[in-house]
């Protein structure tokens, strides 16, 4: 078969590669990996890895770490992922506070900066306070001033490199449907709207001054705050306690002011999705207790959001009829009988609530592990571990099955932003859930 669907096929596949690469790279930490070793896990020829490699290194993203001896011949040169090559930004946008970090490729927090926010304060100071955190976050982790910044056409580049690849694959994440490819070609032009096609910067700057102080290392910013949300499309349902943002279409508006791809996901999901990336296996619940109550879920390895991302809406399980009133306008939720416990001082009882809530999710999905987090977990972690445990343990008991284990999460605070990060990182990797 020829034609230029063929030629689009290939800059794909070659994209894809590309990415598994990366990723063993990425895993191999400092330590570095061969080529050799690189070919044996991908499944890939020696001279498709060597092609790949050159133009990873050609682009700063690889660099030799050193030689390794081998069974014969002479000794065998490793290379290394480079995780100051590219960054990502994620923002959890609570519902009275912003916290934004900056990563590098190795998924290592470089910068952080917090502030107050009030989530019922207006799409215009909300935007201007994600915008902001943004900025500072990346002008006090990279400040180098930007200079000579060039515009070039996404899709005037006659010729796709690596580092086209990853762009346009972060940027792909932003735009897909359910049906659309993870991994795209670096000349299949990025779109900002059905007909407007967006132009990547080789030296990307904001519209009000530089976002990222190297030339065209900000690879996008992922965005994470409750739901409801539509994560394919980047607009916000009825988010619970703020209706207002019904409709409000916030992937875009904070594309057009920050100048780079955006992606946006419920907190949860976010959560869960750095969890997994950052070593959790199997199928596990992350459940996070803060201003609200929520679940991320990740089946088989990968985050279950649902056909409508709607999955994960674990707080408004009702679990008690004609209990009290629920911000979500219903009546006996998980979440308003958990915080309403917590505003008492009793934690017994809110863990208890909370235990009640997961056993019923690990009833229906049979998960591995259930894992805690978000500030008012934090607050008392013991109790909620104890509590959630004495509920799981009991109904073990009950099924005579082995009780799912507890924990806490790791990351604590910042878990919600580093896997909004996660959102941009993931599809450079090949990884799809972001």
């Amino acid at each position: 078969m020829t034609g230029a669907g063929t030629g689009a096929n290939l800059l794909a596949l070659r994209s894809h590669n590309a990415a598994l690469v990366l990723d063993l790279l990425r895993t191999a930490g400092s330590d570095g990996i061969s080529r050799l070793e690189l070919a044996e896990r991908t499944g890939l020829t020696p001279q498709a890895v060597s092609k790949i490699t050159a133009r990873l290194r050609e682009d700063g993203l690889a660099a030799e770490a050193g030689r390794r001896a081998s069974t014969g011949g002479k000794p065998r040169t490793v290379l290394r992922l480079v995780p100051e090559a590219a960054y990502a930004v994620g923002v959890h946008l609570d519902r009275d506070e912003v916290r934004a970090v900056l990563v590098d490729l190795r998924g290592t927090v470089v910068g952080e900066r917090r502030a107050a926010l009030d989530l019922g304060a207006g799409a215009g100071a909300v935007l201007t306070a994600v915008t902001e955190a943004v900025r500072a976050t990346v002008a006090d982790a990279v400040p180098v001033p930007v200079a000579n910044s060039m515009r070039v056409p996404v899709a005037d580049e006659a010729r796709a490199t690596v580092t086209d690849a990853v762009r346009a694959t972060a940027t792909e994440a932003v735009r897909a449907t359910a049906t659309e490819a993870v991994h795209v070609t670096a000349t299949k032009a990025v779109r900002a709207t059905a007909t407007e096609a967006v132009h990547v910067t080789a030296t990307e700057a904001l519209p009000a001054g530089p976002l990222l102080a190297r030339a065209g290392s900000l690879l996008g910013v992922g965005v994470a705050l409750p739901g409801p949300l539509d994560h394919v499309r980047g607009v916000l349902h009825r988010v619970t306690g703020f209706p207002e943002w019904d409709g409000f279409p916030l992937r875009e508006a904070l594309a057009e002011r920050l100048g780079v791809p955006v992606v946006v996901d419920k907190d949860t999901n976010a959560a869960a999705l750095g969890l997994a990336a950052g070593g959790e296996g199997g199928s596990f619940a992350y459940l996070h207790l803060g201003t609200g109550l929520g679940a991320g879920l990740v089946i088989g390895g990968s985050v279950h959001r649902g056909a409508r991302t709607g999955a994960g809406e674990f707080g408004h399980q009702v679990i008690q009829l004609d209990g009290p009133p629920c911000t979500c306008g219903d009546r006996g939720c998980v979440e308003a009988l958990c915080l309403g416990a917590v505003a008492r001082g009793d934690v017994e009882e809110a863990a208890r609530v909370l235990g009640s809530g997961a056993a019923n999710l690990v009833g229906l999905l049979d998960i591995d592990v259930v894992l805690l987090g978000g500030r008012t977990v934090a607050a008392t972690p013991e109790a909620f571990v104890r509590g959630v445990g004495a509920v799981l343990g009991a109904r073990a008991r009950r099924t005579g099955e082995d009780a799912v284990p507890v924990r806490v999460a790791p990351g604590g605070g910042r878990a919600v932003a580093v896997g909004a990060a996660q959102l941009v990182l993931g599809p450079v990797f090949g990884r799809g859930d972001g």
